[in-house]
């Protein structure tokens, strides 16, 4: 331990202005790039249910950049960036998985080719047993074996998996503030009164969950997004997402089996300082991966107003010592591309984009709170039966029994008489 306190004392100081400088560099770059590519997809908004994601990924480099060197420049914020790092990295991932239903045409679109997949893989010429014992299987199993088979129940799945971690992500963070607050957190500590290694263990699992929803859609629908050539995407995207989330963790255990210096800021500098580097990178994988050039030709069910504007000129032609005059007719058909107006681009964003996320998380937290509620009513109604039908209940007479009988098809939709 000693020995690993004299060659690190001094670390931090010495490194920290050249890696300070280094990352500003890295950043700018970052920052540059990703702007000029989003101002592109904003001055050619011609098909906004594709490109309000498509910003919405992009814009993670820029996040992640600023936040990375703001907190590298001063310490006492560091905790700050990373959670308002982790809040966009969770919507991003959201945004990615949206990006791609839009690209196969909607929910509704979606749910047609899921719908397909499975008649396809159920119409093969298997063995009826294999079938039977296909269709056998839980809903869990078929989704890590055989998802084509879920159908559209698939992608209730997939979507709940993304906003989970959505959810999970922006509450963990809150909790973590928290959890600072009280001084209970211990940022990097492994200990049990330390609330650092709980949240880790959760968004490790719900990221993990989340990153397999997307690759099981992927598996499933890649024969129709080959258009987009979305390998390139989910490498650039996840690769920003899986590589930072664990890298962060790497860093943590490496400072605590004492290879790196335990020293706080340390750590966080360290981190800070690769995704600078890593961001650059990014910003210039994106300009290939995501480019705005697709989005230059409006298609023509997008087409805006169409004006053609004709110029008629009269030419003076020597010719032979004779002058003659010709007349030069010319036409421009000027197209008005729809949604090029950056203004009305970055309100559909916030806006179109702002609800679309509301209606997820709404819907997501129903279907989570649904099975409690049929539970709590199941028990509920089991309960109220054994009272009435109790001997020693009040209400246990043979004149209030249909009375149950009532209440009980009352709320399977159908109410009886009472005799």
């Amino acid at each position: 331990m000693e020995f690993y306190l004299f060659v690190y004392r001094d670390i931090y100081t010495d490194l920290y202005w050249p890696a300070l400088c280094l990352a500003a560099c890295f950043a700018s770059v970052a920052l540059v790039l990703s702007l000029l590519l989003t101002f592109q997809h904003l001055r050619w908004y011609t098909r906004p249910s594709e490109q309000k994601w498509v910003v919405a990924v992009i814009f993670i480099v820029p996040v992640y950049a600023t936040q990375s060197i703001v907190s590298l420049w001063n310490a006492n914020l560091s905790l700050a960036c990373d959670i308002l790092r982790n809040c966009y990295e969770a919507f991003a991932l959201y945004a990615f998985g949206s990006y791609l239903v839009a690209c196969l045409g909607g929910e509704l679109q979606v749910m047609e080719i899921l719908e397909d997949e499975a008649k396809k893989q159920l119409s093969k010429p298997l063995l009826e047993k294999e079938k039977r014992s296909q269709l056998e299987h839980g809903t869990f199993c078929n989704f890590i074996f055989h998802p084509c088979l879920l159908g559209k129940e698939l992608f209730s799945i997939i979507r709940f998996g993304l906003v989970q971690y959505m959810i999970l992500k922006t509450f963990c963070a809150l909790l973590t503030l928290f959890l600072e607050l009280c001084g209970v957190y211990g940022d990097g500590e492994f200990k049990w009164n330390c609330g650092y290694p709980y949240i880790t263990i959760v968004l490790n699992f719900s990221q993990m969950w989340a990153l397999y929803c997307l690759i099981q859609f992927y598996n499933v629908t890649h024969g129709k997004l080959q258009p987009i050539k979305p390998l390139a995407k989910f490498i650039s995207f996840k690769a920003i997402v899986f590589a930072t989330w664990w890298q962060g963790v790497g860093i943590v255990l490496l400072c605590n089996f004492g290879a790196l210096p335990k020293e706080k800021k340390f750590k966080s500098g360290l981190q800070d300082f690769m995704i600078c580097t890593e961001m650059a990178i990014a910003a210039v994988a994106h300009i290939f991966v995501f480019s705005a050039k697709p989005y230059h030709f409006v298609p023509a069910s997008g087409y805006g107003k169409v004006t053609s504007e004709e110029t008629t000129a009269v030419v003076e032609i020597h010719e032979g010592g004779k002058e003659e005059e010709a007349v030069v007719e010319k036409t421009e058909t000027t197209v008005e591309a729809p949604g090029t107006n950056i203004t009305e681009s970055v309100q559909d964003i916030v806006v179109e984009g702002g609800h679309k996320v509301v209606k997820d998380v709404v819907l997501t937290i129903n279907q989570a709170i649904e099975p409690v509620h049929d539970g709590m009513t199941k028990i509920q109604e089991t309960f109220h039966h054994i009272s009435v039908s109790s001997p020693s209940s009040p209400l246990g007479s043979k004149d209030e029994l249909p009375l149950v009988g009532e209440h009980q098809e009352y709320h399977k939709g159908t109410r009886l008489s009472k005799p």
